[in-house]
């Protein structure tokens, strides 16, 4: 994942579920770092998603970032610098992996609206959702490769894969590229793009449009896309153990921290 470094313990830094009438609204907030995901803020979202998926009022999700600048940066990097061996890469992917998964699964239609960035963390969770809407100026992308040099799990690349296409995810895990709104639009990523302003009348308009349609096809349906996507998996935990292992990693935590520029030696 990509993120801020937001360790800071006196940041605000939290998910926060809003129902009203029968949409649940989303909030990541932790707006000194662009909305970069905490471990806590991915457990809060775990939680909120599975209370969701239980609660019959709720029939439409909205996810948005605080702020209006960014929706979600990335993951907290601070984290990384305890990690010890590459085992700690496979239970730290495994755990994201199990933090988004009640989100992939919500049988509830689920909307994710974008400012600014939807990067790293960000990028995985508005790919989680059914549909993106966004601002033009909005930016998508996972440039570990020039921030980490760590890696993601396969499940993880299979969701990303299926929902952008092998060739933009190469371009984003392999370029480190920051791919715009109009290209994502264009590609079908995006249902659609609007001003900042309008962003929130057009979620809510498509909220209600979704909430007139039969609830139990929509869930049929997109359950049946989640397993698909989902199915048969190969096991790649000795790739994420040798990237998670690696000398580059470490020094590329090591440089994000101390805001220099990471040297990469293929060890």
């Amino acid at each position: 994942m990509t993120a801020e470094n937001n360790s800071t313990p006196e940041r605000i830094a939290e998910v926060r579920l809003e129902l009203r009438n029968d949409v649940a609204y989303i909030i990541f907030d932790h707006v000194a770092a662009r909305n970069a995901m905490t471990v806590g803020m991915y457990q809060s979202l775990k939680s909120i998603c599975e209370d969701l998926a239980k609660n019959p009022k709720a029939k439409v999700a909205i996810l948005r970032g605080a702020g209006g600048k960014s929706f979600v940066s990335g993951s907290d990097i601070a984290q990384f610098s305890g990690f010890t061996s590459g085992e700690d890469g496979i239970s730290y992917e495994e755990g994201i992996d199990q933090y988004l998964a009640p989100l992939a699964t919500l049988p509830i239609p689920t909307i994710a609206v974008i400012d600014g960035m939807a990067v790293g963390g960000g990028l995985a969770i508005a790919s989680c959702c059914d549909f993106r809407i966004s601002t033009p100026d909005a930016r998508f992308g996972v440039p570990i490769a020039k921030t980490l040099g760590n890696c993601l799990s396969a499940g993880n690349v299979a969701w990303l894969v299926a929902h952008l296409g092998v060739n933009i995810v190469k371009r984003m895990l392999l370029l480190a590229e920051l791919v715009t709104a109009p290209e994502l639009l264009k590609q079908g990523y995006l249902l659609a793009t609007y001003p900042a302003e309008n962003l929130e009348l057009e979620a809510n308009q498509l909220a209600e449009r979704l909430m007139k349609l039969a609830p139990i096809t929509q869930k049929t349906t997109k359950l049946t896309l989640a397993r698909l996507i989902k199915n048969n998996l190969p096991d790649c935990s000795d790739l994420i153990r040798e990237c998670y292992g690696s000398e580059d990693f470490k020094n590329g935590v090591s440089a994000f921290l101390d805001g220099k520029p990471p040297v990469w030696t293929g060890k």
